[in-house]
């Protein structure tokens, strides 16, 4: 087991899913960041955090204090400016410092790209990078790799984006370039694997998986596994800066960071060599295999989600979007109420059925009605017990996915929806008494699904927000009535300060 690891980038994708797998692994971590709070949440108790700045040496004295291997994994593409200078500054200061204070080993995550030729400046950079690094320590474990696929990634939420919300997509030249994608799960076990890999200097490693194809072939998958068909008319003037226009107006990418990753996919992306293979033990897994996992891994992320830990609780307006979950839209509210969590959680425990859903319940009854003619359950099922619950229970058109006694509990929507739906209610404890949260979570499919859900927006508007006002005011009103039985049916006892209760 290598000794103390400092990890820069772990705010972002690659560094953050590397802190996660060190941890499970009982590595000692000492995390670099600009931003300590953004960090402070995901660390475990035995993991360091430190301030610092890439861009200024003097910052990184203090974090390489006792550092045995240093993982290297920021970029400058989303700055505005000269991002290549500030690259090449930024490495020269991380590997001089490192130097200064005896760091065994840099590991360093950089682009795919034959230097041969006319590389875009965003690879030239990448590579430019690692020889900076190497320039100025002894001993530096280079990744080159291509796109990346793995929930939350920049070139996998681009692809989901573009081929969930356009059926017909108009394809510039770069669409067909061809690359070799590694999944993301395969690129951290190079990267962890890199910390005991025996080696006396500085060494290049092109990694891939088996596969060399274009972005076009990889959205064409990930429509398939998605049950979605999609046409692509190729074009052949879409320039880059046109590209990244259009990029930013149907992907989560910011127009500056699409073109700078436009103009990197003119470049094919392939491995030219096969030592990775020769010196590692790993075989990475298929495109096709990669792009199911993330499928999966972004179900197993949101199952495992607590809405009150990823949304704020002060009861702003409805969260809209999918960033952080895939394509998932979000619409949650909360509301505070002055009674015990048991209580507040009361009206949500017999929610449905003959309870009904506390606002507007002859617009359950025809959406349900809808469901029915469509040939879905609707609303006949009820539920199996007016005031227990557990899961996989039908409740209308809805089953028990999730039951947490007093705090939370799950639905998923069984109607006839063109996606995935949920509804979620959460209850936490609060200064004022509870936190009800609710949140209602829909996974589109395709452009008729996203069609779908801002066409109901006006609707969602208005039976989410009465639905959670009543759920609210019958808490409050549950817990008065409590109050009035309990003081009626109380014995008199004598209290210690010489009144009675």
């Amino acid at each position: 087991m290598s000794g103390l690891i400092l990890l820069t980038g772990a705010t972002g994708y690659v560094g953050g899913r590397l802190l996660s797998l060190l941890q499970s692994r009982d590595q000692r971590v000492r995390c670099l960041t600009r931003r300590p709070e953004a960090l402070a949440d995901r660390c475990s108790p035995t993991t360091e955090i430190v301030a610092g700045d890439v861009l200024d040496r003097e910052s990184l004295r203090a974090a390489f204090v006792g550092v045995d291997t240093a993982y290297y994994l920021v970029h400058s593409m989303g700055s505005q400016g000269n991002f290549e200078e500030q690259d090449r500054i930024a490495a020269l200061n991380f590997a001089e410092a490192a130097t200064a204070a005896g760091v065994r080993r840099i590991i360093y995550l950089g682009g795919l790209g034959n230097p041969d030729h006319e590389l875009s400046k965003h690879l030239r950079s990448r590579q430019e990078t690692g020889d900076v690094l190497r320039a100025h320590h002894s001993q530096v474990i280079e990744f080159r790799a291509s796109i990346v696929i793995g929930s939350g990634s920049l070139s996998f939420e681009m692809i989901r984006a573009l081929v969930e919300r356009l059926p017909i997509m108009i394809c510039p030249r770069w669409v067909h370039v061809k690359a070799q994608p590694i999944a993301i799960e395969d690129l951290l076990a190079y990267l962890f694997a890199a910390m005991d890999f025996q080696a006396s200097g500085s060494q290049v490693f092109e990694i891939g998986g088996p596969d060399q194809v274009s972005y076009g072939q990889i959205m064409q998958e990930y429509a398939r596994q998605r049950g979605l068909t999609r046409w692509m008319i190729p074009v052949p003037f879409l320039t880059p800066y046109l590209s990244s226009l259009w990029l930013g107006l149907v992907t989560p990418l910011y127009a500056r960071v699409g073109r700078k990753l436009v103009e990197s996919l003119r470049n094919p992306t392939l491995l030219s060599n096969n030592l990775a293979a020769t010196a590692f033990s790993l075989r990475p897994r298929s495109f096709r295999d990669a792009i199911a996992r993330a499928l999966i891994n972004e179900d197993c992320d949101f199952a495992t989600t607590r809405w009150s830990d990823a949304l704020s609780s002060a009861g702003e307006p409805a969260s809209w979007g999918g960033s952080r979950f895939g394509s998932r839209l979000v619409d949650s509210r909360a509301v505070t109420v002055s009674v015990p969590a048991d209580t507040a959680f009361a009206p949500i425990r017999r929610i449905g059925g003959r309870t009904g859903w506390y606002y507007g319940n002859w617009l359950w009854t025809v959406r349900g009605f809808i469901d029915l003619l469509a040939g879905g359950v609707g609303v006949r099922r009820g539920r199996r017990d007016d005031e227990t619950l557990r899961v996989g229970d039908s409740l209308d058109f809805w089953r028990v996915e999730l039951y947490e006694p007093g705090r939370r509990l799950r639905l998923h929507a069984e109607m006839k929806v063109p996606g995935r739906a949920w509804l979620e209610f959460e209850v936490t404890p609060c200064e004022q008494g509870s936190t009800i949260r609710q949140t209602a979570i829909f996974d589109p499919l395709g452009l008729l699904g996203i069609l779908y859900w801002y066409g109901i927006y006006p609707l969602h508007q208005c039976v989410f927000a009465g639905m959670l006002r009543n759920i609210a005011r019958a808490a409050e009103t549950t817990d008065s009535s409590h109050d009035k039985s309990s003081i009626a049916e109380l014995p008199c006892v004598a209290d210690p300060a010489g009144g009675h209760t």
